[in-house]
């Protein structure tokens, strides 16, 4: 008769196991499995083998009670980012990983959400913060009562002292109009992103301030969402309040940029850029498409990637440090897309 009693359920190993095994201390093998720890080499190869054998796995949980620190770090961002959203992504969690933190993500709808979702955050006990949506002053307060180190990315706060990596947006726009204006434009549209969009307003308010400074008196402005479709839209907006065509189109970001350069051609079968230019902001990979082609300032999001994980994890391990801003310079790509003069064409 076969036998009833069930088996008894495997016991978990331990990091006493392994050192048993290996002939070390339980120190050691910690020091085996923490990234950056000094150990000897055959050391480190007789603990492995030793965790092979009897499949051992470090418990990220049970260090993180030890060491104080989950080793975690949340990465709050917009869906607003549209294209841009994967390469900003792999970058943080690329060089997080490289320091042994693991990204949690938060995705948001709206940068206005972030209320929404900041409590949830927080609730997860991340050694830090890298966010990428406009913040308040409240929320600012609530994440320092909490004493959680944050980076903006590629926003910024004008009235606090607050860490931030961010693309100079306003010298971005600058290139652009300035390049325009040479080529003999006189017409000008805007297509701004969201009303929440701290990005859309530096861009939108520094394309707005060069034209004015350059005397430009023809400007219509109208709003987008940073979607694909409100790009066509916008151009029919702009259409509709100018009585014709403008000259030029500034928009925000590269995505509203590519749907104003589908609709000008299929809708209205205007010759881009004989009848109409139009320059983007952000330096995605559709942009380079032959289609398109598209005039644009990039974002050297490598290194902003690289600077917002760096200041961060400096936080952590010293959270007495003041706060800093680091403003990187974007490239800008003339495609053909846009009318330009002949020396920013180079």
């Amino acid at each position: 008769m076969a036998s009833t009693t069930a088996e008894s359920p495997r016991q978990r190993v331990t990091s006493y196991d392994v050192a048993r095994l290996a002939g070390v201390s339980q120190s050691a093998v910690s020091r085996c499995f923490k990234p950056g720890a000094s150990v000897s080499r055959k050391m480190r190869a007789r603990v492995m083998k030793a965790a092979e054998q009897l499949g051992y796995q470090p418990n990220a949980i049970a260090r993180s009670l030890i060491s104080g620190r989950s080793n975690t770090a949340a990465v709050v961002i917009s869906s607003n980012t549209a294209l841009y959203f994967p390469e900003i992504l792999v970058g943080l969690n690329r060089n997080l990983a490289q320091r042994g933190v693991r990204a949690l993500l938060f995705t948001l709808e709206q940068e206005s959400d972030i209320d929404r979702l900041l409590d949830q955050v927080l609730q997860y006990q991340v050694d830090g913060m890298i966010v990428a949506a406009r913040l308040s002053a409240p929320q600012i307060d609530a994440i320092e009562r909490r004493a959680v180190p944050f980076v903006l990315y590629n926003r910024s706060f004008r009235d606090r002292q607050v860490n931030a990596v961010c693309c100079d947006q306003s010298e971005g726009e600058r290139w652009l109009v300035d390049a325009l204006i040479e080529a003999g434009h006189q017409r000008f549209g805007i297509i701004s992103g969201p009303g929440d969009s701290s990005v859309s307003m530096e861009r939108t308010e520094g394309a707005l301030a060069r034209l004015r400074e350059l005397g430009a008196k023809h400007i219509s402005v109208v709003e987008g969402d940073f979607g694909y479709h409100s790009g066509g839209t916008g151009l029919k907006k702009l259409r509709d309040r100018i009585g014709a065509h403008p000259d030029a189109v500034i928009c925000a970001n590269d995505t509203m940029a590519l749907g104003c350069l589908d609709a000008a051609r299929h809708e209205y079968g205007l010759a881009v850029p004989e009848d109409l230019s139009v320059v983007g902001f952000d330096g995605v990979g559709p942009a380079r498409w032959t289609s398109y082609n598209l005039t644009t300032v990039r974002q050297p999001v490598s290194r902003m990637t690289e600077a917002a994980v760096s200041m961060i994890l400096e936080r952590v391990d010293n959270p007495q440090l003041q706060p800093e801003k680091r403003f990187f310079s974007g490239e800008m790509i003339p495609g053909n897309s846009a009318r330009l003069a002949p020396a920013a064409a180079r």
